[in-house]
């Protein structure tokens, strides 16, 4: 691996491309925060693909884009004088020391619970009248729903036990059925929400991430139905054309893959 001087040197370098080409190209010349934002967001999934995918080279190479949208939106801010790099820097520097109290003060804590615990209480501190402040509103619904019960199991309003948290599943699981059989569609939406929010929960007990559990379900699926539609193409068979059970036969083959 390389040394921290090495490290430096090749931030310096990333600072100083920026800079060339804030200057000299007509395209990074045009693009503001607003332009790069959706930008951004695409950067960041491609991110999550990577990781799920467990492409190191990948994750390397999007974590470098994603770096670069931060050397851009920090350029754009020095050009008006409001913040630059460095103020970024020392910004989350001061954040993290702040709440790590256990690290750089003389606060104890017993177990990750405490520090999760201590980072919301002082966020409350900071200035903020919830801790649900910091949830983007923009977020995908399952994902906020994750961050939301995170948060709030953060200043202690969670369940005791994790057959708790399933027993209210069951319970979702049963008004939901009340619903689908009163055809009221509003109710049955409504409910199907609770089932799906008591579901996150349960995952979060589980220890298990709830976008990364559907999304290795999506991967899997995906693959098995391309692996029918290969078969169907072979067969110089529409899909549309094959019986349920002639495609039950490929798809089953695809779960031995």
């Amino acid at each position: 691996m390389t040394t921290r001087a090495d490290q430096l040197q090749a931030f310096d370098r990333l600072l100083t491309i920026m800079d060339e080409l804030r200057e000299q190209c007509p395209w990074d010349q045009k693009q503001t925060m607003e332009s790069l934002r959706p930008l951004t967001i695409e950067e960041t999934y491609e991110l999550g693909d990577a990781i799920l995918d467990a492409d190191l080279n990948a994750i390397k190479n999007e974590l470098g884009d994603l770096l670069l949208h931060i050397v851009f939106y920090s350029k754009i801010g020095s050009e008006t004088k409001d913040f630059d790099i460095s103020d970024v820097s020392n910004s989350i520097c001061e954040k993290l020391i702040h709440r790590h109290p256990h690290i750089y003060s003389d606060v104890k804590v017993k177990d990750e619970n405490e520090v999760k615990q201590n980072w919301e209480n002082l966020k409350l501190k900071e200035g903020k009248t919830s801790v649900l402040e910091g949830v983007p509103k923009s977020l995908p619904a399952l994902v906020k729903a994750s961050r939301v019960q995170e948060k709030v199991a953060g200043v202690g309003f969670d369940w005791e036990h994790s057959d708790q948290v399933w027993e209210k599943v069951e319970e979702e699981l049963g008004e939901l059925k009340v619903e689908i059989e009163n055809k009221n569609q509003d109710a049955i939406e409504d409910e199907f929400g609770d089932v799906l929010f008591s579901l996150i929960n349960y995952a979060r007990f589980l220890k298990i991430n709830p976008e990364n559990a559907l999304e290795r379900t999506n991967k899997k699926f995906i693959k098995r139905f391309q692996h029918l539609e290969t078969k169907a193409k072979a067969l110089q068979k529409p899909l549309s054309e094959m019986t349920l059970a002639e495609m039950d036969v490929y798809w089953e083959e695809a779960k031995q893959l």
